[in-house]
């Protein structure tokens, strides 16, 4: 860990520790809102070449826009009109605007790379508006900005990658770390995590937890101690950063992180055991997958298949819809990563908190947002992306068995049409001579809007399968933001309107003799394994670091006791007791 700046008196900053372990190097601070870009001086022999390059760049995202105007056109009333007359504005600073004349003026003049090009023609207009305090003036800044964006990703000949620009082994520190940022950090690079907005359960957090990455959110004025190159100890386990530690401190958490290791070892040695109670009953534990790349840490502890595929990686940070094929090659991948075990898929649930330009860009702001437009209602509000996404799937079946799972369903009748819509997508199949499986694979519904749960009994007659989706269903129950780092200390999975809604979907499962699995982050903390076991669930999916420590707890385990221990607990009305209770029963295993 370098050490300049030594001098610096040592400071901590406390926040949520969202990712366990710990993670020591230098920082690299990212500005709010700004992107990584390469930049690079260009041989003048080369500037007719860049110059070029940005005016395809300019050519695709007129065309992309232009699409996106055609599908404006399917709105109603207003929205259409006021739609259609954003793009407008949009197409017309791709053709004469001060971004695209600046833009080639720097690439011709400063022999500098286009993306870089962009990136500083972006920001002096930025400087412009910002003295001028008048909101509209600033709200077109966010238009522009957003033609900025769209021009660096199709210059780009892979999807701009956050911290790109960081030395190997670098701390991330940024104001905000969207879902999309994490997606793309590359773990060769970044070790650490650490952001001052943020919540335990928000995506970006799960997001952190599936690349390994220790990480640390809500860590208020974080950003106005720390400067890139500053040494820091981002400890993921208790939520703390420290900037500039002195060498005591850098000696302590250094012993801490081999210690941490060592436990890691440890709960490497159950990989090939099976995660039985000492009474001999068995569950399976599957693994949450977020990207391809996490298949060698699946393969590691041992997961009995990937419980939740979250597809939405194939559709974020591009300008432009994922076709059939590309989304079958991804998925083939994935399931040869398995060896044969289940891949249940999810399909596309967009919106909230993960957006999609390609899919929202022609929407409304707020369309999509975490009680509008998202999930299945997005997917049948579009239905030949959602076939689309249906072939893909069942093309990959044909390589090994899958499950469909659809989320955000709240009503029989969703899961009714994208059954026919599914089954539509196997007939064209099949007329093209296309392999796929002689039966269709399970269409499962994810529960996780108390609607579905209190429906569950019907939705039971209607699908195959149910995946309780407790972080969800934790947040709508009891009306938090979870990705809000000031009610974040409110989201309460133990709440007893979420335990009887995770009670009441599980029990219909069981009546309809349907499988029943959860799949939030309450599947991967082993506090509540003993209360989920006894609650009648047999697997349990999360994120695949948490599948040791859970198996380990499922092996120290009477399942006997568990049992009343969870009758005892769903008499309860107080979380407080409830928590007392959990905790006090597995300080005794």
């Amino acid at each position: 860990m370098p050490k300049t700046r030594r001098s610096l008196k040592e400071a901590h900053f406390d926040g949520l520790g969202v990712s366990p372990g710990i993670a020591i190097g230098p920082a690299h601070v990212r500005e709010s809102g700004a992107i990584d870009v390469p930049e690079y001086p260009i041989a003048k022999r080369n500037v007719e070449r860049e110059r070029q390059r940005l005016k395809e760049a300019v050519a695709r995202a007129r065309a992309q826009i232009g699409r996106l105007a055609q599908k404006a056109k399917s709105l109603s009333g207003a929205a259409a009109e006021e739609t259609g007359l954003l793009l407008d504005a949009y197409l017309q600073m791709l053709k004469d605007s001060r971004l695209i004349r600046g833009t080639d003026h720097r690439i011709r003049d400063q022999r500098i790379n286009a993306e870089a090009a962009v990136q500083a023609e972006m920001s002096e207009i930025a400087q412009a508006f910002a003295t001028l305090k008048d909101a509209y003036i600033s709200a077109r800044l966010e238009d522009i900005r957003g033609i900025a964006n769209r021009l660096l990703l199709n210059l780009s000949a892979s999807p701009v990658r956050p911290f790109s620009n960081a030395v190997k082994g670098s701390i991330a520190i940024a104001g905000q770390l969207t879902p999309a940022d994490t997606a793309q950090i590359d773990p060769e690079r970044i070790v650490g995590l650490a952001a001052m907005l943020g919540g335990a359960e928000s995506h970006t957090a799960i997001m952190a937890r599936a690349l390994g990455l220790p990480a640390v959110l809500g860590v208020n004025s974080l950003q106005l101690g720390i400067r890139t190159g500053d040494p820091v100890i981002v400890d993921g386990t208790v939520g703390r950063v420290v900037v500039n530690p002195t060498e005591e401190t850098l000696a302590a958490y250094e012993r801490r992180h081999e210690e941490y290791l060592r436990e890691t070892q440890k709960l490497a040695r159950l990989r090939d055991l099976p995660a039985v109670t000492r009474d001999g009953i068995e569950a399976t534990l599957q693994a949450n997958v977020e990207l391809p790349i996490e298949l060698e840490m699946v393969q590691q502890v041992g997961a009995a298949g990937i419980g939740l595929l979250r597809s939405e990686f194939l559709f974020m940070n591009r300008a432009d819809s994922p076709p059939e094929d590309e989304q079958y090659k991804a998925l083939v991948e994935i399931i040869d990563g398995v060896n044969g075990a289940t891949v249940t898929i999810r399909t596309l649930d967009i919106g909230g908190e993960k957006p999609a330009p390609a899919l929202l860009g022609h929407l409304k702001e707020g369309a999509a947002s975490a009680l509008g437009l998202r999930g299945i209602r997005l997917s049948l509000a579009t239905p030949e992306l959602l076939e689309a996404q249906f072939r893909a799937i069942l093309r990959a079946g044909a390589k090994g068995h899958v499950r469909i799972l659809l989320p955000m369903v709240s009503t029989v009748s969703e899961v009714r049409r994208a059954r026919e819509i599914l089954k539509e997508a196997a007939a064209k199949l099949r007329r093209r001579r296309i392999p796929i499986s002689d039966t269709l694979p399970p269409l499962g519904v994810m529960i996780e809007v108390p609607g579905a749960a209190l429906a569950a009994d019907a939705l039971a007659q209607s699908s195959d399968f149910f995946a309780i989706g407790s972080n969800d269903l934790t947040m709508y129950t009891l009306a938090i933001d979870r990705g809000n780092e000031h009610v974040a200390h409110l989201f309460d999975p133990l709440h007893p309107a979420v335990l009887r809604l995770i009670q009441f979907s599980a029990e219909a499962a069981l009546r309809a003799r349907i499988p029943v699995s959860i799949c939030g982050e309450m599947a991967g903390d082993p506090r509540y394994t003993a209360l989920l076991m006894g609650l009648g669930f047999r697997e349990l999916s999360m994120t695949a670091m948490s599948i040791p420590k859970v198996k380990r707890r499922i092996r120290d385990m009477n399942l006997g006791a568990a049992d009343r221990r969870a009758r005892l607990i769903m008499d309860q009305v107080d979380s407080g007791r409830i928590a007392t209770l959990l905790d006090d029963f597995n300080a005794l295993a």
